[in-house]
């Protein structure tokens, strides 16, 4: 998408800190950190939310969930925890109309969800 500020990660037109890189998905240090550890995982595909993707997709979303996998043991988060976030939507806060998860880590999150 022209617009869409992932995709320019993404191709490469604005710059990141690029923590992994597969065939489904690009991760990235986020430029306003919430928690100590702040790594944003988006597909390479655009789609604007969960809800966008298809059954014949699914290697997709399973790929993903492997790479927050991958990231956490590559970062040294599994000892500690960490948290994965998904904001699908106005009402959930979605920032970004292109699929991406939130890794936060590095302290104690408390209770609260987010």
């Amino acid at each position: 998408m022209d617009n869409c500020i992932f995709c320019k990660i993404i191709e490469g037109i604005i710059p990141s800190t690029k923590v992994y890189e597969d065939e489904y998905c690009v991760a990235f240090r986020d430029i306003n950190p919430q928690m100590p550890v702040h790594i944003v995982v988006t597909s390479k595909k655009h789609v604007p939310s969960v809800l966008g993707f298809t059954e014949d997709e699914k290697d997709i979303l399973g790929g993903i969930q492997l790479a927050i996998a991958k990231i956490a043991r590559q970062e040294g988060l599994v000892e500690n925890g960490f948290r994965v976030v998904n904001n699908c939507g106005r009402d959930a806060c979605q920032s970004v109309p292109h699929i991406h998860y939130h890794i936060l880590a590095g302290g104690n999150m408390g209770e609260r969800i987010v």
